[in-house]
Formats: structure tokens, sequence, C-alpha cells
């Protein structure tokens, strides 16, 4: 008797959730279901794939085994199932995305009307937080992420640049006056975004690294954002967050001359695969066109969110 590839997506949920009733919640089914669709599983094998606890399932040697024959096989079916009939037309199902708060509050909301009228068979779930989590323990199909990805079992595709500038509000500088030199920051209220209290350049005598201090930390861009244009301080901002308001004049940019470092790309990773889904594919296509390049934050002549297509 064939296996049934249900039972084996309830398994691939489970390791993944590590949890039974999130996986049967996730492929719409009841507990008592799940639980007998992975027994069975189990028994056809003969061996135990998850270790079962009152908190948390956990993979057994053969359960980790098997997870890396299982994974590409429900991929390979999606894909199959995806190359014919209905689902060549249009890529469907269940799609698990993440993207960093405050851009994806400015950037990735606005276009999942759009998204979601070209691609009526997804059901998207979108998870917008700044934590970075594990895409496979996490099931999340795409993530959007910015700067260096250090994972490199995550397959990574750049979206757009993510340009990076010292502003201020006219104000703040009429006030403090202008930094020159990156040195200069160390006598301006700098504001910092979590941890990124040192701040890199590209100089002609190389790079410089400059330690800097003021009166406000804050873990989400949004908060800085608003208060260097309330007059607070200065920042390191990306150009996704402040570009209409360095449009509006409310800010303005210093040391153009001196270039942030690292140059960052705004990504889109998901798990290494030899079959990627057609409804991954599809995400990471249209955010590359939405996005446009040079990105639409950039451009001068950009129309608003609202008027977007793609």
């Amino acid at each position: 008797m064939p296996f049934d590839l249900t039972d084996i997506a309830v398994f691939v949920r489970a390791a993944a959730l590590g949890n039974l009733s999130a996986a049967a919640r996730d492929l719409g089914l009841s507990t008592s279901t799940a639980s007998a669709r992975l027994q069975r599983l189990e028994d056809r094998l003969g061996t135990r794939l998850l270790h079962r606890t009152t908190r948390r399932l956990s993979l057994t040697g053969d359960g980790e085994r098997f997870l890396t024959h299982a994974e590409p096989l429900l991929a390979a079916s999606e894909v199959a199932a995806q190359s014919v009939g209905r689902g060549a037309e249009v890529p469907h199902g269940p799609l698990r995305v993440t993207a960093p708060a405050s851009f994806g509050r400015q950037h990735v909301s606005p276009a999942i009307p759009a998204f979601l009228a070209t691609y009526p068979g997804i059901t998207l779930d979108l998870r917008l937080s700044d934590q970075i989590v594990g895409l496979v323990d996490s099931g999340i199909d795409v993530a959007l992420r910015m700067g260096a990805l250090p994972d490199s079992s995550l397959v990574a595709r750049p979206l757009a640049p993510s340009h990076r500038v010292i502003c201020a509000s006219p104000e703040y500088l009429a006030r403090h006056g202008s930094p020159r030199h990156p040195e200069d920051l160390r006598n301006h209220n700098c504001l910092v975004l979590g941890d990124q209290s040192t701040w890199r350049f590209d100089t002609p005598v190389g790079e410089s690294a400059v330690s800097v201090r003021g009166t406000l930390r804050a873990d989400n861009g949004e908060v800085i954002r608003d208060a260097i244009v309330a007059g607070v301080g200065i920042a390191l901002k990306s150009t996704w967050d402040v570009a209409p308001y360095l449009r509006r004049g409310e800010l303005v940019t210093v040391l153009d001359e001196y270039p942030v470092l690292p140059v960052v790309s705004i990504w889109a990773v998901y798990p290494s695969r030899h079959l990627v889904p057609a409804k991954t594919h599809a995400f990471v296509d249209f955010f590359a066109n939405w996005f446009g390049s040079p990105p639409y934050w950039d451009r001068d002549d950009a129309p608003p969110l609202a008027t977007r297509t793609v």
C-alpha cells in the first residue's frame, strides 16, 4: 500500500512546530485525526519518528533521517500538482511570510490587496516581527530580511537595496550645527536603534567606526524616526523609512560624502529545497517587481502607494 501524503504532511508540520495540535490546525485536521495519521505512518515505517512529551514533540534519530526525504517529497508533490490542470494556472495554498515590523507595515502591507488579487489561490499568513526566527522550526515559507545573512542553509534573493543615510531635522542642525566628518558625531545627540551604537563609514583613508550615544535608544525604527523629525537628535536611517520626510524637507541628510557601511540589501530568504513551490516564487517575484529598481521609495517620481501596480 502506498504512503499517504497527508500522513507525511502531518509528520513534517508536527516536526516543524513541535506540537501536534498546532500541526493539525495548520492542515485543517482535528488533533485526533492528525494523531491517528501520524501513528499510521509510524506503523507503516515500523519505527517511532517523534518523541512525545506533554509539552513538545521532538525528532527521533529515525525521524531526523526520514524528515530529510519527506520535505523534498512534499515539495515535489506540490510542484507536480501545480504543473497541470488548475494548478498550472495560478499558485495556490497557504503561504507563511515574516517581515520586519516597520518595513512590513510601510511597504508590504500596502501591497497585500494587489498580491491576493493577482494570486487568489494563495492564503497569506503574514507575521510582522523584528525577531529573527528559524524558518524551518517556525514553518515559515518566506522571510524578508535586511543586512548580512549568516545562515548559508537558506536560499536568498535580493529584492532591493537598502540605502542608509545620516539625517536630522533642519531645526536640530540649526541649533547644534551640521557634522562635517564622522568623528563630529561624538559631539551630537545620536539616537540609536537597538544595539547599533557603532556607525561605520567609508572615508578616503579607509573605514571609520564611530561609537555614538544619545538620549534615546529604541528597538523600533519608527520611534527613532519620529524623534528625529521632532528635532530630538540625529540618526542613521534607511531611506525606505525616511524618504517621504526627506522629500518634504522635514529631514535633511548630512555626511553624504562618507557612505554608510556596510552596504545592505532587502532579501527574500526561504528554506533550501531542491524544488521550490510556485507560491514561493510568486511572492518573491511579485515583491521584486513591486519594489522596483531602483526601489520606488528612492524615486522622486514614485506614485502614492495606493495607486501602485506591478
